[in-house]
């Protein structure tokens, strides 16, 4: 049967991953990169470096137990289709799948991290079919909080334009700012969330658009505020998801008011969370990816890789 590999080198995830169309199915091998306790986050030449070490190793894992025809491979080479996106780490995985690709003899397509996030959350909600009109996908991470209308493009799939985004502080970089706050490792998105299923507090923040944009840095401070003043860490988490759910619940609704009734997704790392997802769903009824779809992946690429192939 054939086969389509996609590669993707995020600033937190190494993978790869396998797309035979003939029968739905999709395998994939991933493995953070390594952020020291007590930091933040990872400088871009420190992704680079961990990439350049665990590719190769993941590279043989993979392609060892994977006796397929490959047709074609993929890689996301930049964080988004807006003018301007790059990261040095996307050129890890790309560098390595054009090589995979000029040793088999067979083409080599480039999508963006973006693209791929979209991809895999229709993939994992059985929702291919999105891929061939208009829909609304929000893409929220540690590095985005974006709301995007996704429409089809004959030469690269999907066309994610930028509609709305957050003006400060992303979705993800507060998950993971308040987790450090409360003592929780990097990336904090799952403790966080297993903290705030034991709060009590009825939170409903209020939320300030600006043209369709957001803004969340003043959380950050308030959730410090919380925590200085006494208030129990469940609490504090608890509010931080708050703040998250009542952003993403204000863009939504513009966007359906400016756009009509489209089909909604919500990807990325951030939208894995349970919390938001029973929300959300229960309020527009979007389609959420499991969270194996949800962080970074390179599913999407070996999917949207088919597609061109």
């Amino acid at each position: 049967m054939n086969a389509y590999l996609g590669f993707d080198t995020s600033n937190y995830t190494t993978s790869i991953a396998g797309y035979i169309p003939e029968t739905d199915h999709l395998c994939q091998i991933k493995k953070l990169l390594t952020v020291k306790e007590g930091e933040k986050g990872l400088r871009q030449n420190d992704a680079v470096f961990q990439h350049i070490r665990q590719l190769p190793e993941l590279a043989e894992q993979f392609l060892s137990g994977y006796p397929r025809i490959t047709k074609a491979v993929g890689a996301s080479d930049r964080p988004t289709q807006q003018e301007g996106s790059y990261m040095p780490c996307f050129m890890i995985g790309t560098s390595t799948a054009r090589t995979v690709a000029a040793t088999l003899g067979v083409p080599f397509y480039r999508f963006t991290h973006q693209q791929g996030h979209v991809a895999a959350a229709l993939y994992g909600t059985k929702h291919l079919d999105w891929l061939d009109k208009p829909f609304l996908a929000f893409h929220v991470s540690g590095g985005t909080t974006d709301a995007l209308l996704v429409e089809p493009d004959a030469e690269e799939i999907i066309r994610c334009r930028l509609v709305a985004h957050s003006l400060d502080l992303k979705a993800g970089q507060l998950v993971d700012r308040v987790g450090g706050m409360l003592g929780l490792r990097f990336p904090a998105g799952p403790a966080l969330e297993e903290l705030a299923l034991q709060a009590a507090g009825n939170y409903r923040p209020r939320v300030r658009l600006e043209d369709g944009n957001c803004h969340l840095s003043g959380v950050e401070n308030q959730c410090k505020k919380m925590l200085d003043d006494g208030t129990p860490p469940e609490e504090v988490a608890l509010f931080c998801l708050m703040n998250v759910h009542a952003v993403l619940q204000a863009m939504t609704q513009r966007l359906l008011q400016t756009y009509g009734d489209l089909p909604i997704v919500y990807a990325g790392g951030v939208m894995s969370n349970s919390i938001l997802k029973e929300k959300l769903t229960a309020e527009f009824g979007g389609a959420f990816a499991p969270p194996v779809y949800s962080a970074d992946n390179a599913a999407g690429i070996a999917v949207l890789t088919s597609l061109r192939g």
